[in-house]
């Protein structure tokens, strides 16, 4: 464990809270073109999610911003923290890398707070933020200690062959994935995502997170991605380079390089009935855990409600109901916001409109259920402060969003 923080810097840090809310988009933005300019670091970051809307930035301002306000009491991140140890582990960070976070860090606030960053603050935020390091070093070493010695498992980056192609909807496709070497592979956690090292020509090295969308196996996943379009508020903007790619571009005999499986969001099957509301592309981890459940001997009851457009878009639609036919104790519930004229109800879907709580309420065990969410944010902010609102637990409340989330505290 590091060192416990100075009663001094936990003051200076709690005192620095009001400037960071005031100027941490900008620290963040300006700590981020420091540390780019190394480009041996800058290839280690997830570049889509820095952005023209600043959504890394944002997310980690939020995150530092949430780390200060909490510095004497850190049990209130420790789900923050797994979700960042989760997210270095699917990107390989190692201990190396941190001291050069640090000092980009530590140079923003300088830039941007002039002399209100003085000796004493950017002392105090240096132990802070070695504090925080030490406890994400120590969790990451753990996940690649487990990762690498459990059956099939590896560390850093593998060979994967794509050995099947899949449409699963007008824009989304499955890509069916087994190691080059023929070896077994690590039985993942439902709900679990893989990171892909991808270097384009014309783009240079990508990284890429993409969830696992099958059940767990040690022969090998299934990854199910959306072909990104340019913003619908921005056409001139660069449409997604990489999911683009995997459905221009990639094929049987492609060959990948994939990291382990990680990711904090992930089933589990205690016994309390599990609904399963997914939005979009969101369907993928939940497509994965229902899988899962459905080839267990004993389940809990499930719910598996999916909200999309309509019956184009609608992917693994025919694979979720062949589960649910053959499986007891599965019920399933779609969503379409735009039925065209040839969704027929009761066939293609169940429901016009949008998944909502009093739906929820009404048509599941909701004083019981545990409910896993996966979407764009303006579902799972519909959905879970929904919940919250009519009572239910935080603890009965797991969600996934597919980029930098508000609680992200690192790359």
């Amino acid at each position: 464990m590091p060192t416990p923080l100075s009663a001094e810097t936990i003051a200076t840090v709690k005192a620095t809270v009001p400037a960071l809310q005031a100027n941490g988009l900008a620290i963040t933005q300006t700590m981020y073109g420091h540390l780019f300019k190394n480009e041996e670091i800058r290839d280690l970051f997830n570049q889509s999610h820095q952005g023209a809307e600043g959504g890394q930035p944002r997310a980690l301002a939020g995150a530092i911003i949430a780390y200060a306000q909490n510095i004497d009491n850190l049990g209130a991140l420790t789900s923050a923290v797994e979700r960042i140890a989760q997210r270095h582990a699917g990107l390989n960070i190692l201990p190396e890398h941190y001291p050069h976070v640090a000092t980009a860090l530590l140079q923003a606030i300088r830039d941007v707070l002039g002399e209100a960053a003085n000796d004493a603050v950017l002392n105090a935020w240096g132990e802070a933020y070695w504090f925080l390091a030490e406890i994400l070093i120590g969790r990451e070493a753990q996940i690649y200690r487990e990762v690498a010695t459990a059956p099939g498992g590896w560390m850093g980056w593998r060979d994967f062959t794509v050995e099947r192609v899949e449409r699963e909807s007008e824009i989304i496709k499955s890509f069916y994935l087994h190691p080059t070497d023929g070896g077994k592979v690590l039985r993942h956690k439902p709900g679990q995502f893989l990171t892909f090292k991808l270097d384009l020509p014309g783009h240079g090295l990508l990284k890429r997170n993409y969830s696992i969308s099958s059940a767990p196996s040690d022969e090998g996943y299934r990854i199910s991605i959306k072909r990104e379009p340019a913003p619908a508020d921005r056409p001139d903007a660069p449409a997604g380079i990489a999911s683009n790619w995997f459905h221009d571009e990639v094929g049987v005999g492609t060959v990948l390089q994939v990291a382990p499986p990680a990711g904090e969001f992930v089933l589990d099957t205690a016994g309390s009935p599990v609904v399963l509301l997914s939005g979009g592309v969101g369907l993928t981890p939940l497509v994965s855990m229902l899988e899962a459940l459905a080839a267990a001997g004993e389940r809990p009851p499930t719910w598996f409600v999916h909200g999309t457009q309509n019956s184009r878009v609608h992917a693994m639609a025919e694979r979720v109901r062949d589960l649910a036919a053959r499986t007891a104790d599965i019920q399933l519930a779609a969503f379409y916001a735009e039925p065209t004229p040839g969704c027929v109800r009761g066939e293609h879907y169940d429901e016009q409109g949008f998944i909502t709580v009093d739906w929820l309420k009404a048509n599941t065990p909701f004083e019981q259920a545990v409910f896993y969410l996966c979407g764009p944010k303006p579902f799972l902010r519909a959905l879970v402060s929904g919940l919250a609102a009519e009572g239910v637990d935080a603890a009965r409340i797991r969600y996934e969003f597919f980029g930098p989330t508000d609680e992200v505290l690192a790359a």
